[in-house]
């Protein structure tokens, strides 16, 4: 959210309903021009704890439907946009699947409705670094489970990583329970999160396991809950980045094919424990194989909706070069123009509904 103010909302509220009786435009017009006024010069910074009475509210919001109101070319109209306004402070509309009270929508000036990502930089706060090599940016899963949970609910990160997911989880109040095949790489991400102050209602670990063979019901059930209400899925870019020498790691798979296979029983054991309703979101990316550019978001994609989903979104984000490839940029244009291709900056996030 942007910048937010403590206002008395008796008070607040006085004002609003004396200017529903204002009979005329040019009077209203001065009216609101005087209370939005006031209201711009009120302090941002607050030290004091917030007293029964008092309220926080985005001072950009505030300004922006009082400005609304002032512009009103009829008393009807600025009427209603009044008493939506009067509305948006005394009651709260939600979805049934994530926190956000649709009354005060332009609050959300964080949370991202649009399909094409620019994030330019890594969130390296709370606890996040870059020390594992392929993971994601935290701005990811905070914008899925700002979305698509509520306070509370359990959110499956099969392919935990360096706990990316998890620490989210941590700084947003979410449950999470994440599943890593290396032990080594567990066992790091579960000091990361021991090295953050938890929530106090969330619930955060990670288990070392297969997720193409797990049962991951078991696991939810001894934190508490039969269920997940967010699944997270990211797997490896097949074989650009060898994660360890197991067979059933998908970093191994022998074939775009077998590695299909794999990512399809991680994604079966997921959706066995994700609630009817509620969203599978896989982040992953193309590659590059004997010159020829395999479409390995797209063909993950076909694999999950040969399940019990619907496709309900495709996300495409920039995707940040490897530090490698960022010194050898003049390179790998040099390459792109003499093997007729073009060097790819983004990866997709598809968001999936369970039926």
């Amino acid at each position: 959210m942007n910048h937010t103010i403590v206002l008395v909302k008796p008070a607040l509220l006085k004002s609003l309903q004396n200017l529903q009786s204002v009979s005329t435009v040019v009077v209203l017009r001065r009216k609101v021009r005087f209370l939005r006024n006031r209201i711009l010069r009120t302090s941002v910074s607050r030290k004091s704890p917030i007293r029964k009475n008092q309220f926080l509210i985005s001072k950009q919001f505030l300004s922006g439907e009082l400005e609304q109101i002032q512009q009103s070319r009829t008393i009807e109209r600025a009427g209603y946009y009044l008493s939506r306004l009067q509305k948006s402070l005394t009651s709260v509309k939600t979805a049934a699947i994530n926190d956000l009270n649709l009354r005060r929508w332009k609050e959300y000036d964080e949370v991202l409705t649009d399909s094409l990502w620019i994030l330019k930089k890594r969130d390296s706060s709370g606890g996040h670094s870059a020390w594992y090599w392929g993971n994601f940016i935290p701005q990811i899963p905070r914008q899925l489970m700002l979305r698509y949970t509520k306070k509370g609910e359990w959110i499956l990160d099969p392919f935990a990583g360096s706990g990316t997911t998890l620490l989210e989880c941590i700084r947003l109040g979410r449950n999470g329970l994440g599943i890593e095949l290396s032990p080594s790489v567990a066992k790091r991400a579960q000091s990361a999160l021991h090295s953050i102050p938890p929530h106090a209602n969330s619930t955060v670990e990670i288990d070392v396991g297969d997720s193409t063979k797990m049962d991951f019901s078991k696991p939810l059930k001894r934190r508490g809950t039969d269920s997940a209400q967010l699944v997270i899925l990211h797997p490896p870019y097949h074989d650009i980045i060898r994660f360890s020498k197991r067979r059933t790691d998908l970093s191994n798979a022998g074939s775009t094919r077998h590695f299909l296979e794999l990512l399809g029983k991680v994604v079966d054991n997921s959706l066995k424990v994700l609630d009817r309703g509620r969203f599978l979101a896989l982040v992953i990316g193309d590659k590059y194989n004997k010159r020829e550019w395999i479409p390995l978001g797209f063909l993950a994609m076909n694999e999950v909706m040969k399940r019990d989903c619907i496709l309900k979104s495709i996300v495409v984000k920039n995707f940040d070069q490897t530090t490698g490839k960022r010194k050898q940029g003049a390179l790998w244009r040099y390459r792109a123009l003499a093997g007729g291709f073009y060097v790819f900056k983004h990866e997709y996030i598809f968001i999936f509904q369970k039926k």
